[in-house]
C-alpha cells in the first residue's frame, strides 16, 4: 500500500477515535472573525489596440495580451444565416463546414497537421450573422498562422467528394433537434417575434439540407465571402511588425463577396399562448419573452442589471421561486439575447407538467412584483459586483477580449463602452431596475411558447383555472 495513503487511513482512524468533547472548540477561543468586507469593483483597462485597413478593404486590429505565449486570430466574415433566402436554411452551416474541409492546396488532414505542428489548432463557426475562421497558435509560429487562415478564407477546395457527408451530418443534428423539445420551442419562439425574417427561421424542412448541391455552396461562398466584408482580429503574445508583414501579405491579394447587405430585422412583441403538443410529455418546456432595446440603446446596461436579478444568473429571482422554493425545475434560466442591432429577453425552464401554468403564474409575480417595488441596495449590490466580476474574467483570455471587440464592432458601439461598462453597472439604482422592468419587461407584450402534452396543459391554462 501507498506510504502516503497509510499514513492517511491512519490519521483518519485517531481523529475518529477522538471523543467528541476533545474535538470540540476550547470554551475560551476567540469568535470567528468576519471576513473583509469586498473592495470595490475595478474598471476594466483595454489593452493599447491597433488598426488598420488593407487596400482591398479588410480590417486588421492587434490586440497584444496576456503573458502565454500564444496567439489568436480570429477572421469574422459577414457570411452567417442571416444572409440564407426562406429556402437556404443552414447552406451557411455547410458552406462553413465544407471550408473546414481543405484548401485547393491542403486538404483537413494536412491543414489539422500543419496547425498542429504550429501547436495550435483552427476551425470555422457559422452564426446568426458571421462565420468566422479561428486559429491559435504558439507565438513563434504567429506568421505561419496568418497564412493558414488566409488560406482557409481565400481557396477553400468546396470539395465534392466531402459534400454528401457534411449534409448527412446536418442532417442528423436536424433529426436529433427534431425531438429536443428546447429546440422546438425556441423555433417556435423566434418565428413569432420575427416572423419570416432569416432570424425566425432556426430549422430548415425535412429534406432541405440533401437537396442542396455544390452550385448553391459556390455561389454562396462567392457572394459572402470576401475583405470588404470582412475584420481579422489577433491577440495574444506576438511581434507586432512581423505578424504585420505577414496578415498584408497573406491577405493582400484577397477578392471577392459583395456589400454586406442583411435585410432589417422588425421583432415584434404580441401576448401569443402557443402550445406545441408532446402527448405524453411528463415536462413542459417553456419559452417566454419579447424584443427588447440593443446595446447601443442607453437603457441597455441598466435592463442588464434587472434582467440579471430577475433571472439571469443562478441566484437570481425566478431561480430562487421557481426551484429552489417551488421545486418545479431544476436548471431555470434567462437569457439577453443580441445580434446586430437586436436584441431579446427570454425566460426558459422545463417544468413538471402538472406545475406548467403555475411555473407561469410565478414568472409573472417576479416581474410583476419587481415592475411595482424596487430591490433592496443590499440585493442589488450583490448583483451588481456578480455583473462587474463576470464581465472582467470574461475579459481575461484572448478568445474573451476578442469576443468584446467584435461585439463593440456588431453593435456600432464606440471602445469607451468598454471602459465605462463596470462604472455604468454600478451605478444602476433600484428605482432604475424597478423601471428598466416596467418599460422593457412589459406582461401584455410576452410571446410564450410551451412545448409539452397539449390535453394536460390547456386544462391548466383553461379560463377559470388557478
Amino acid at each position: 500500500m501507498n506510504r502516503m495513503r497509510m499514513f492517511t487511513s491512519s490519521l483518519l482512524i485517531a481523529v475518529l477515535a477522538v471523543p467528541a468533547s476533545a474535538q470540540a472548540p476550547a470554551p475560551n477561543a476567540p469568535p470567528k472573525q468576519a471576513p473583509p468586507a469586498a473592495g470595490p469593483a475595478r474598471a476594466f483597462t483595454v489593452p493599447a489596440a491597433k488598426t488598420f485597413k488593407l487596400a482591398n478593404g479588410l480590417s486588421v486590429t492587434f490586440v497584444p495580451w496576456g503573458d502565454v505565449p500564444k496567439v489568436r486570430y480570429e477572421l469574422v466574415i459577414r457570411a452567417g444565416n442571416v444572409f440564407e433566402k426562406a429556402d437556404e436554411i443552414w447552406l451557411a452551416d455547410v458552406v462553413g463546414q465544407l471550408v473546414a474541409e481543405g484548401t485547393t492546396t491542403r486538404n483537413a488532414t494536412a491543414l489539422a497537421g500543419a496547425a498542429a505542428a504550429m501547436g495550435g489548432t483552427y476551425n470555422v463557426a457559422v452564426g446568426p450573422d458571421d462565420t468566422e475562421i479561428v486559429g491559435e497558435a504558439l507565438s513563434e509560429s504567429a506568421t505561419e498562422m496568418a497564412a493558414l487562415v488566409a488560406e482557409l478564407a481565400q481557396s477553400p477546395a468546396l470539395p465534392e467528394a466531402e459534400l454528401a457527408r457534411v449534409k448527412a451530418d446536418l442532417s442528423r443534428n436536424l433529426a436529433i433537434s427534431r425531438q429536443q423539445p428546447q429546440q422546438l420551442a425556441q423555433e417556435r419562439f423566434r418565428t413569432l417575434l420575427y416572423g419570416d425574417h432569416p432570424y425566425g427561421r432556426i430549422l430548415p424542412k425535412d429534406g432541405a439540407v440533401e437537396a442542396y448541391t455544390l452550385a448553391q455552396v459556390r455561389a454562396f461562398h462567392a457572394a459572402h465571402y470576401g475583405p470588404t466584408r470582412a475584420a481579422l482580429y489577433v491577440s495574444g503574445r506576438f511581434d507586432a511588425a512581423a505578424v504585420e508583414a505577414a496578415v498584408r501579405k497573406a491577405f493582400g491579394d484577397w477578392k471577392g463577396g459583395g456589400a454586406a447587405v442583411a435585410p432589417k430585422a422588425a421583432a415584434k412583441g404580441d401576448r401569443t399562448i402557443d402550445v406545441l403538443d408532446r402527448p405524453g410529455a411528463v415536462q413542459s418546456t417553456i419559452l417566454m419573452g419579447l424584443p427588447v432595446v440593443p446595446p447601443s440603446h442607453p437603457d441597455y446596461v441598466p435592463l442588464l442589471v434587472t434582467h440579471t436579478l430577475l433571472g439571469g444568473y443562478f441566484g437570481s429571482r425566478i431561480t430562487a421561486n421557481i426551484r429552489e422554493q417551488k421545486g418545479y425545475t431544476y436548471s431555470p434560466n434567462a437569457q439577453l439575447s443580441t445580434r446586430r442591432g437586436d436584441a431579446y429577453w427570454v425566460e426558459q425552464a422545463d417544468v413538471t407538467t402538472a406545475v406548467t401554468a403555475a411555473s407561469l403564474k410565478e414568472i409573472f409575480y417576479e416581474i410583476d412584483k419587481l415592475q411595482a417595488e424596487p430591490p433592496s441596495e443590499q440585493e442589488l449590490a450583490g448583483v451588481r459586483n456578480y455583473i462587474a466580476g463576470t464581465f472582467v474574467l470574461q475579459n481575461s483570455s484572448r478568445a474573451g477580449l476578442l469576443g468584446q471587440l467584435q461585439f463593440l464592432e456588431a453593435q456600432g458601439l464606440p471602445e469607451s463602452y468598454l471602459k465605462e461598462f463596470v462604472a455604468k453597472v454600478q451605478a444602476v439604482t433600484p428605482a432604475q431596475v424597478s423601471e428598466m422592468a416596467k418599460k422593457h419587461l412589459r406582461d401584455e407584450d410576452m410571446a410564450i411558447v410551451i412545448v409539452g402534452d397539449k390535453k394536460l396543459v390547456d386544462e391548466q391554462l383553461a379560463p377559470g383555472k388557478k
